[in-house]
């Protein structure tokens, strides 16, 4: 029987090689007074963020650059772009870059018109206003905030990652550019690659999964397995790259619209206790989570695998369960991902917290299968 569904996706999204050039007519025909760009010093040197701006200046669209966001974007990072963009009088946000710089525009975005501080934010649908309209554009294959509900913003006070789901924060237009995320370094498109991996199997084995969701979240999994080795491996092969921005693209509307898990949930609590990179904690964490998950759904993780490019003709059920694991770990191991949590300065004197922390993260409500305190501490030791 079909469902009722209610589907989030951004009003526009311009996906492909070269369609950066599409994006400052869309801005001018806004109308907008000023735009502040979001985004981090990086980018801003390596001149990835003037081939915005020169786009903006042929359309003599103003704007203010933004450029101090964090890897793990804090709450203070949230406050001091909030602070530009009021005293520059903008009434528009462009974001560039990864999931940090996407996440703190959204933060700003959802500031800007509910006021408080971004605390009070945490969790489901808290905001009452829609955020200022956001132009994002993405240069990584890999977190899709650009199309999302969601976003992360870093209580360094608490160590604790907070995970606000919030239709309010959904941007105007989403920009996926193949030719931005050339020559990135090999390390960060593996870890942003596995992170859509991620992504995509948790979409795909959550208790809110549904056939639109499945077939999305099947369809990227089957991308990343054909490309991700050949844009770690070469970063300016353009093919590898394209198929990459499809798929992180496809896995964010996927679970922007049925949920996450425990992967996710876990891997907070590293970054939050330990600033890890948020791609390298779910790749890590990934294959010991689903090994917990395999129960639940063995029927999916054989289709996971066959969507990983295993033969799983001659297999059960259950062999090709357990063949899909395979796949995750060899997958990681190939593209240079640290074996164990301990590599990422994990202590297992934290495990007790980060568990009840992880167990209270919203993404938990969407794992398979319930996980106790005792599961989750035995998580955290499994992957070390």
């Amino acid at each position: 029987m079909l469902e009722k569904r209610r589907i989030y996706l951004p009003p526009l999204s311009l996906v492909g090689p070269g369609v950066i050039a599409d994006l400052a007519e869309e801005i001018k025909d806004l109308n907008c007074h000023k735009v502040l760009i979001v985004t981090d010093k990086i980018l801003n040197e390596l001149g990835v963020v003037k081939k915005v701006t020169d786009l903006l200046d042929t359309q003599k669209v103003n704007y203010v650059i933004f450029d101090e966001v964090k890897p793990n974007p804090t709450c203070a990072n949230v406050n001091d772009a909030l602070a530009v963009f009021k005293e520059n009088g903008c009434d528009y946000i462009l974001t560039i870059g990864g999931g940090s710089p996407q996440d703190c525009g959204k933060a700003v975005g959802i500031l800007a018109t509910n006021g408080g501080e971004i605390k009070d934010y945490e969790g489901i649908n808290i905001s009452k206003k829609k955020a200022i309209p956001t132009a994002a554009i993405n240069t990584t294959a890999g977190t899709a905030s650009e199309v999302t509900i969601n976003y992360v913003i870093t209580d360094e006070e608490r160590k604790v990652k907070m995970v606000m789901v919030d239709k309010n924060c959904l941007v105007s237009i989403a920009v996926n550019d193949p030719e931005l995320m050339l020559n990135k370094p090999a390390p960060l498109t593996a870890a942003t690659g596995m992170d859509a991996l991620t992504h995509a199997i948790e979409a795909y084995v959550s208790v809110g999964a549904f056939p639109w969701s499945d077939h999305m979240a099947l369809y990227a999994i089957e991308l990343i397995a054909e490309s991700l080795r050949d844009a770690v491996k070469d970063g300016k092969n353009l093919e590898a790259r394209s198929k990459m921005a499809w798929a992180q693209f496809i896995a964010g509307q996927a679970f922007s619209n049925c949920g996450l898990g425990f992967v996710h949930s876990a891997a907070h609590q590293l970054g939050g206790q330990y600033n890890t990179p948020h791609g390298v904690a779910n790749a890590v964490l990934l294959p010991h989570v689903e090994r917990f998950n395999l129960s639940a759904c063995p029927e999916k993780f054989a289709k996971i695998a066959k969507a990983m490019g295993v033969d799983t003709s001659t297999m059960s059920t259950e062999e090709a369960a357990e063949s899909a694991l395979d796949a995750i770990s060899q997958l990681s191991k190939d593209v240079g991902i640290p074996s164990g949590i301990k590599e990422l300065g994990a202590k297992a004197e934290d495990f007790e917290l980060m568990a009840k922390n992880a167990l209270a993260d919203v993404c938990t409500g969407g794992n398979p299968k319930e996980i106790s305190l005792e599961d989750a501490m035995a998580i955290y030791e499994n992957a070390m």
